[in-house]
């Protein structure tokens, strides 16, 4: 079963040197779930003043710099893991270093028939297509309820078409929806001990529905394909940056 762990936390409260540490042994926790074939994809993310953030509404797009919402804590990173079920999810997250300073939000994957087959995370700045940008689509559950399945289905079917747009352009990596907010866990690790709690990390009106990883030549771009979403016509999409994690390569070893 597919998972994202989707990291939170503030980013004031690392130090540069902490925030290598704990990418560093992120990335080795990474090496060896790669090792079990468990392992998909991770990156942090760059700084929330990167971010920007587009709505469409009456078939405009509404452009604001930042993230989607202002808060304390921060989405800071994500993992994409193939594990066996929720209690596995848990017990890596409680392995990763962000756990102990934020929250892991673990979701699991909405299985969309359709989309293109993923790609790899281009390695610094390798891929002629471009940099990694991550797009992280919030939704209000509640209006598609309300809309119905016929509405959803084809929202679905005009996203999984958007992929093989960008697939076809070069400038697709991978993308899925997520399962619902009500099927969210968090876990967090205070003073060596993991803390469990059911729901998403934040209750708003809008919660994280789903996300691209893409390919664009600059935050314009990227922005541009945010707002070809389905999703930012109900919701918002957030547009960041992907931190490169190349130059770490070479303090990660598997113990």
């Amino acid at each position: 079963m597919k998972f994202m762990l989707l990291m939170y936390g503030t980013e004031s409260c690392w130090t540069d040197e902490e925030r290598k540490d704990c990418m560093i042994e992120s990335l080795r926790v990474c090496d060896q779930l790669a090792a079990q074939g468990k392992f998909i994809a991770t990156s942090p993310l760059q700084s929330v003043t990167t971010a920007a953030t587009v709505r469409v509404r009456d078939g405009r797009p509404l452009l604001t710099d930042g993230p989607f919402a202002e808060t304390t804590e921060q989405l800071g990173g994500y993992f994409l893991l193939d594990l066996a079920d929720l209690d596995e999810a848990i017990a890596v997250a409680t392995r990763l270093p962000p756990a102990t300073k934020g929250t892991a939000e673990i979701r699991p994957l909405f299985a969309l028939d359709g989309l293109p087959p993923r790609r790899p995370l281009p390695s610094g700045s390798s891929d002629p297509n471009g940099t990694p940008f991550m797009l992280i689509c919030y939704d209000d559950e509640a209006a598609w309820q309300s809309a119905g399945p016929t509405a959803l289905r084809e929202a679905m079917a005009e996203a999984a078409a958007l992929a093989h747009q960008l697939s076809d352009a070069g400038q697709y990596l991978i993308a899925s929806p997520l399962h619902p907010a009500a099927t969210a866990t968090c876990v967090r690790v205070r003073a060596g001990k993991r803390e469990i709690t059911d729901g998403p990390f934040a209750e708003t009106h809008e919660v994280l529905g789903g996300f691209y990883l893409i390919l664009a030549d600059s935050r314009d771009a990227a922005l541009r394909v945010a707002a070809q979403h389905p999703g930012a016509r109900h919701g918002a999409v957030e547009v960041r940056p992907l931190f490169d994690l190349s130059g770490l390569r070479k303090f990660v070893s598997i113990s």
